[in-house]
């Protein structure tokens, strides 16, 4: 019994020491969040209307550095756009990149159901426009232009991790 009241107390350490991150402990006003989703380069193009509703479904998220946002392999129910900081992500075949504002990540699962194919990493303090699986599709219904535009960055992505591999297969 004293084993398994060691490996409690050392789970709760430890548990505590893992950084979380927290959503919607930071409010953003409709306003601002207009703003920032207006510099958001998927979203340029959208009317005042539209980034009304795109700004209504969104939560804020703000995390420190280290916070794992995304992780290979977990299921994902986030679309994430990045407002304050940066991110670094690498997919298993161990291609790395760095995420600025206006970036955004985690659409792929959302699109196809599938689990999250890349770890990202908040490489700072990060702040975030969150918009959960439920309101995805109304993001995608208000903004018609985005799913264009999504695409567009996920075969970008795409084409970037295949020239990744083959310059590592050939040794460039």
């Amino acid at each position: 019994m004293e084993l398994v009241n060691r490996m409690m107390d050392a789970f709760e350490d430890l548990k505590d020491a893992i950084p979380k991150p927290v959503v919607s402990g930071f409010r953003m006003a409709q306003d601002e969040k207009m703003e920032r989703l207006a510099t958001v380069p998927i979203l340029q193009e959208c009317t005042g209307r539209q980034l009304r509703e795109v700004a209504r479904i969104t939560e804020v998220m703000e995390a420190p550095p280290g916070t794992v946002l995304t992780r290979v392999g977990q299921p994902g129910d986030e679309f994430f756009m990045i407002v304050d900081g940066t991110a670094h992500v690498e997919v298993p075949s161990g291609a790395t990149r760095t995420l600025a504002p206006g970036d955004f990540f985690g659409e792929m699962s959302l699109l196809d159901g599938g689990p999250r194919s890349a770890t990202v990493t908040a490489a700072t303090g990060i702040r975030l426009l969150v918009i959960r699986r439920r309101h995805f599709t109304t993001l995608l219904r208000e903004a018609p232009a985005l799913t264009q535009k999504i695409l567009v960055v996920m075969a970008r992505r795409v084409r970037d991790l295949e020239r990744s591999l083959s310059n590592s297969l050939t040794g460039d």
